[in-house]
């Protein structure tokens, strides 16, 4: 590939601080060898340590100033998975907005999460070479980073040779068509009819190639479209737009949806997107929408008189406005990694006074005003302690009602919410992801984001943009209120909009992941990556070649690359960061953010996307670890780029020129798949062995993959719990099985001689005090069980107006525990088991013990896969990165359901692999 950049005087990226020279003269790159370290490297391309740099391990080479001080880590918060999609598409969004919308998404897993954890009990998180990984982990002498590093370059050198077997195979594919179509002109045949066939005779082609059927050979347009096909609408646009034409009322299509529904099955018909052609102009997202708008947030309810805000010990009066705002701070003092941040506490008491300021500020019971000058946290001159307990109380009176209370109220909030699920996209009926509106609050963000704390105002209607079909009802407002604009944005995807004060980004509404919008996007991201394997040798074989080039900005585009495709890094964007969390990527990185130790070692640490820590230690190729010491060399210093010479759109604008539309991100999802496909095809799949057995399979390569492409994960806080959890589980099923072994011996006491004494023997790894607490355990168990039933019944009778059932019969019940208590301290004793059950037969009790082998199996297995994921996150490449067809024909050689490697909700979004794919083993990546 040919140089982009063939000036001397290439223009600076960036111009803030010290620059790099033009130019990387042959004098200079001769010393810079001779600076460099003669120490022997080591294996390239993985990961060799995760946590923080100690002063006494590692020192920056460049670094101007020893002692600089870190920045320090925070872990970052719990938050709930959404599974969006994540190509980042800017689609839909106005167009003025579109680069500053593509900060609020949040990754549902990020491969970015916090590395380490500085309040983790003072602990460097668990290295890479603890991590289970199957065959690569066997004891020898071979160090784990040099079979990761062999397994990865093996992995690209196969990569190398199918991309030139693809592109040969499509020059050859090429050439045969022009050649047919050449002597079909030569036969005066008319050129649109075999134009035609050979359209349909490649989608049954592409079907097998792809597991989607395609219009055509030729390759698709790079914009994503969101567009049902041209057939589908035509069918389906009449009959909504004469509902349109009808309606009156916003909510009326939702009823006369489900009145339809009932009459028959037309409605409720399937788009099956993955079996139509190609739209021929897909930046045409739909023909008719129609939605009932989006839910917003109750009216805020004043505090009680009772219950007030404290200054300096005394009650205060405060406005509605104000009021609300302290709600905020006070019913959350139980999170208290939020209210004990200091960050977090500076930003709400400034917004706090803000609003007090705005609405004349707060007065005493005789009216009398008083200023509210300090937070203080050490001894709490604002004291939230009556608002928590208030809300505290209302919290525990929810979750202690009757069940067939919360069940009514949950019936009565879905009908009321029923119209605005669904819209009408193109007459199908299409599931809304979310339409509800933020609430207003406290900002939590994500790692260490500088607004954490920050007051989030209540979104009005008069903020809000709701885009919709020319002809649909225009969904009506609340009450008195009157919408911001409404649009007719036919190749947007969203259906309301509007912007956030903290952060200003825009917020939008759109389809559900399993609609055919979202499902459409998935598959382009994941065929774009596909494409990219044809160039990929191609891409591998210029940067290696550019990094040695003269011309800097060549050689610091070349050595991004190589960063963002071995280490998955992302390209990064320049942001405000007046106004933005001071969060990187790879062609953003700063002087300080990189430490470097002969002879080949690179130290990243920065904030990355959601101001997730990223601390990473890697091995590098050698001239990859000289250009970054000469990106660092004097006189730059902190604050400095390391990539002045490059921003995020120059690279873009270079990877385009191998492929339409290829970006950085495309290799983080390509390195996944294609490693994912290469493990599976690896596997030599045993029909015979359990179901249990062939997903451990699966996730070892998942979590192979998760580790060569760098999506790490601090070990959770209850991760040493859970598994002590699992292994009592494992032990207490051993001892049930023992148990049911000696019941053999009461039945026929001759079965010790015919099976040996070590059958039935104990287990080694239970003891006599383990078996006594868990004995114990066992008779608290049932009891705990009895009484709860008895409790339930009793709640019942009550509901059905009958008399609750008097004490004395939980007592009754209650004897069960004790006979089981009695029981176990006979069997201690006499070291002898009565068997048990309706006519026990030592055939049958073979079969118990037989079928409690095989979940101790299982549960041993689960135990390992958790073990080996507690610093890998698999979740992040199955659900963003591996191509979901690689799963579904791994599910279909192995015999394996595919609910065990897809949640309900997964098999929503990728239906489409799923269905299209099917049982055809053949599909490859």
């Amino acid at each position: 590939m040919a140089s982009d950049s063939s000036d001397d005087d290439v223009p600076l990226a960036r111009t803030n601080g010290h620059a790099s020279a033009p130019r990387i003269s042959k004098a200079d790159d001769r010393a810079m060898d001779k600076s460099m370290s003669k120490a022997r490297p080591g294996p390239t391309g993985v990961s060799i340590r995760n946590g923080p740099v100690r002063s006494d391990d590692a020192m920056d080479m460049d670094s101007p100033a020893k002692g600089a001080p870190k920045r320090k880590p925070r872990s970052s918060l719990g938050q709930s998975v959404y599974y969006k999609d994540d190509s980042d598409s800017d689609e839909g969004a106005p167009m003025a907005k579109r680069q500053k919308a593509r900060h609020q998404k949040v990754e549902s897993d990020s491969d970015n999460e916090p590395i380490a954890k500085k309040k983790q009990n003072g602990k460097l998180p668990p290295s890479i070479k603890d991590t289970n990984l199957g065959d690569l982990s066997d004891d020898d002498d071979e160090p784990l980073g040099t079979k990761l590093a062999q397994k990865k370059a093996s992995i690209e050198k196969a990569a190398a040779k199918e991309a030139r077997a693809a592109r040969a195979s499509d020059a050859k594919a090429k050439k045969a068509t022009s050649k047919k179509a050449i002597k079909e002109e030569s036969d005066d045949e008319p050129l649109a009819k075999p134009k035609k066939r050979q359209s349909n005779g490649s989608a049954a082609l592409a079907k097998k190639a792809n597991g989607v059927k395609k219009a055509s050979t030729k390759k698709e347009p790079e914009s994503d479209s969101d567009a049902p096909i041209a057939t589908k609408a035509k069918r389906a646009a009449p009959a909504a737009k004469g509902k349109a034409a009808t309606a009156k009322k916003p909510a009326k299509f939702v009823k006369e949806e489900s009145k339809e529904n009932g009459e028959g099955e037309e409605d409720e018909e399937e788009f099956r997107w993955w079996d139509a052609p190609k739209k021929e102009d897909d930046s045409i997202k739909w023909t008719t929408l129609e939605h009932n708008g989006v839910i917003f947030p109750p009216p805020y309810e004043r505090l009680p008189k009772s219950v007030k805000l404290y200054y300096d010990g005394k009650p205060v009066e405060l406005e509605e406005e104000v009021e609300e705002v302290a709600t905020f701070f006070g019913s959350m003092l139980h999170s208290t990694q939020n209210v004990e941040n200091p960050t977090f506490q500076k930003n709400f008491f400034n917004d706090f006074k803000d609003v007090l300021k705005k609405t004349g500020g707060a007065k005493d019971r005789a009216g009398n005003k008083i200023e509210i000058k300090d937070f203080d946290k050490d001894f709490p001159k604002l004291d939230f302690t009556k608002i928590y307990e208030h809300y505290k109380t209302i919290g525990d009176a929810k979750k202690a009602r009757p069940a067939a209370e919360k069940k009514a109220e949950k019936a009565a909030r879905d009908l009321v919410e029923a119209p605005f699920l669904f819209c009408k996209w193109d007459g199908r009926k299409e599931k809304i992801g979310n339409p509800r509106v933020e609430p207003p609050g406290l900002f939590r963000g994500r790692g260490e984001h500088p607004k954490t704390g920050t007051v989030k105002k209540r979104v009005l209607p008069e903020q809000v943009t709701i885009n919709i079909g020319k002809d649909a009802p225009v969904p009506a407002p609340p009450k008195g209120h009157k919408w911001k604009a409404v649009q007719h944005d036919n190749k947007a995807t969203w259906l309301a909009m509007w912007q956030e004060n903290v952060n200003g980004n825009y917020k939008y509404i759109m389809l559900a992941a399993n609609s055919a919008v979202k499902g459409q996007a998935d598959f382009k991201k994941f065929e774009k990556a596909r494409e990219l394997k044809k160039h990929i040798d191609r891409i591998r074989a210029d940067y290696t070649k550019e990094l040695r080039s003269e011309i800097m900005a060549d050689r610091q585009r070349a050595t991004a690359m190589y960063l963002i495709d071995e280490f998955a890094l992302r390209a990064g964007n320049e942001k405000d960061t007046d106004n933005e969390a001071e969060t990187v990527g790879c062609c953003s990185l700063k002087f300080e953010h990189v430490t470097l130790e002969d002879p080949d070692k690179v130290i990243f640490d920065f904030l990355g996307k959601d101001s997730i820590r990223f601390y990473n230690e890697f091995k590098v190729d050698r001239q990859v670890f000289k250009n970054l010491k000469m990106f660092k060399k004097a006189p730059k210093e902190e604050g400095d780029d390391i990539f002045d010479r490059l921003t995020t759109t120059q690279l873009n604008k270079h990877l385009s020129s191998y492929m339409t539309g290829l970006t950085a991100k495309v290799f983080r999802t390509y390195n996944a798949s294609w490693t994912m496909s290469s493990l599976l095809q690896e596997l030599k799949i045993d029909q015979n062995i359990p179901v249990a057995e062939k997903i451990k399979l699966y996730n070892d390569c998942n979590r192979k993959v998760a580790i060569l492409c760098n999506h790490k994960r601090t070990v959770g806080a209850g991760h040493e719990a859970q598994m002590e959890k699992l292994g009592d589980r494992i032990k207490g099923m051993k001892y049930q099985k023992w148990r049911t072994k000696m019941m053999i011996l009461d039945v026929d006491s001759k079965q010790k001689k015919r099976k040996g004494a070590e059958y039935f023997e104990l287990d080694s790894d239970l003891d006599e005090e383990w078996i006594l607490q868990h004995q114990q355990f066992l008779v608290e168990e049932l009891r705990t069980k009895i009484t709860k039933k008895f409790e339930k019944d009793n709640e019942k009778r009550e509901a059905d107006g009958e008399k609750p059932f008097p004490e004395k019969e939980l007592a009754e019940r209650l004897k069960a525990a004790k006979e089981l208590e009695a029981k176990y301290k006979k069997e201690n004793k006499t070291k002898k088991v009565e068997a048990e059950g309706k006519g026990p037969t030592v055939e049958k009790l073979e079969g118990q013990a037989e079928k409690l082998d095989e979940r101790i199996r299982n549960l041993e297995l689960q135990s390992a896969d958790r073990e080996g994921n507690k610093e890998v996150a698999l979740g992040t490449s199955k659900i963003n990165y591996i191509d979901p067809r690689l799963t579904v024909v791994f599910a279909a050689k192995a015999k394996v359901p595919i609910e065990k490697f897809f949640s309900k909700t997964l098999r929503d979004k990728f239906k489409w692999a799923i269905e299209s794919v099917g049982d055809d083993e053949s599909w490859e990546f």
